[in-house]
């Protein structure tokens, strides 16, 4: 039988797989169709300080390969998040929840992380650093190694529990905020986020989402996060959440080969959503046919 186990900075989870922040709300809608203990964990709807009513309409375009979203953190802020969702998700899901966290300030990120933290049902902190800096021009924090870095010494001030800063793809050398953010002490990173993407409706003669640009999300951008996984797998010892277009069990052990310790499903969520316990059910037979009887084995196996 083979093992699906893995640990991320200490916390262990039954197998590496992990619906992606954004597109599993609370997990409320996908409880109606399975059991949500097949998963490894999940990672809740991102949590900004206050109560966010996200961009205006529309908001998501499909594109060949993948989608456009441009929904603009839409959640009820980090004390009803506390009060009543994560009760609510501790029902549903009997392990470590991962919670992602957004902010526009310092102060903000330290805030939300610290009162997350608190909460016993949380096992990891997801801290997105794509959000734009209102002090400083409203460029993302993501997009500076001196930004990234320091959201991570002000988080990591605020709690013990493993912090994971997820990385945007959209900057020179992810490498470089990947060092950044590990110098600063972060238990782990998560990539990709979305990259920048936009269309435009021929008919209208205008972009087809409200806000013009939007995160490409889907199997389109898999190469992508695959290759930028490998270099930071390459750059800093750190254990990767790897994220950006995976739908299927061969590619959870191809991001694994990569270098990531488990591996977060997007966009294919929102096209099925039985899409990440039909990928729990199949890894099983994959690994089988990989000679592999561990898959944590698998963890940068291809370096």
């Amino acid at each position: 039988m083979v093992n699906l186990s893995v640990s991320l900075a200490g916390v262990e989870l039954k197998n590496p797989i992990i619906p992606a922040s954004g597109t599993f709300g609370y997990g409320r809608e996908f409880a109606e169709y399975y059991d949500l203990n097949v998963l490894g964990s999940f990672s809740f709807k991102g949590t900004t300080g206050e109560a966010r009513l996200g961009n205006a309409q529309p908001r998501i375009a499909e594109t060949p390969g993948g989608m456009l979203n441009a929904v603009g953190l839409q959640n009820p802020g980090v004390d009803a998040v506390i009060q009543a969702e994560i009760p609510n998700m501790a029902r549903l899901f009997h392990g470590p929840l991962i919670a992602n966290v957004g902010g526009f300030s310092l102060d903000e990120y330290a805030e939300n992380c610290r009162k997350l933290a608190a909460c016993p049902q949380v096992g990891i902190l997801e801290v997105n650093i794509s959000c734009p800096n209102v002090h400083a021009g409203g460029s993302n924090f993501g997009s500076d190694p001196n930004s990234a870095a320091a959201v991570t010494r002000a988080v990591k001030a605020v709690t013990d529990k493993p912090v994971f800063v997820k990385l945007s793809p959209n900057v020179t050398d992810i490498t470089e905020i990947a060092r950044a953010c590990a110098d600063e002490g972060a238990d782990g990173l998560c990539l990709i986020n979305t990259l920048l993407g936009m269309r435009i409706d021929l008919r209208r003669k205008k972009p087809l989402l409200a806000n013009r640009t939007g995160g490409l999300s889907g199997p389109a951008i898999f190469p992508v996060a695959l290759r930028m996984v490998w270099d930071v797998y390459e750059a800093v010892k750190l254990p990767i959440i790897g994220c950006g277009g995976v739908s299927s069990a061969e590619d959870v052990c191809e991001m694994m080969l990569a270098g990531a310790a488990a591996v977060e499903v997007g966009a294919a969520n929102l096209r099925d959503p039985y899409a990440c316990k039909a990928i729990a059910e199949q890894l099983p037979a994959v690994c089988e046919r990989l000679g592999v009887e561990n898959i944590a084995e698998l963890t940068g196996a291809a370096h």
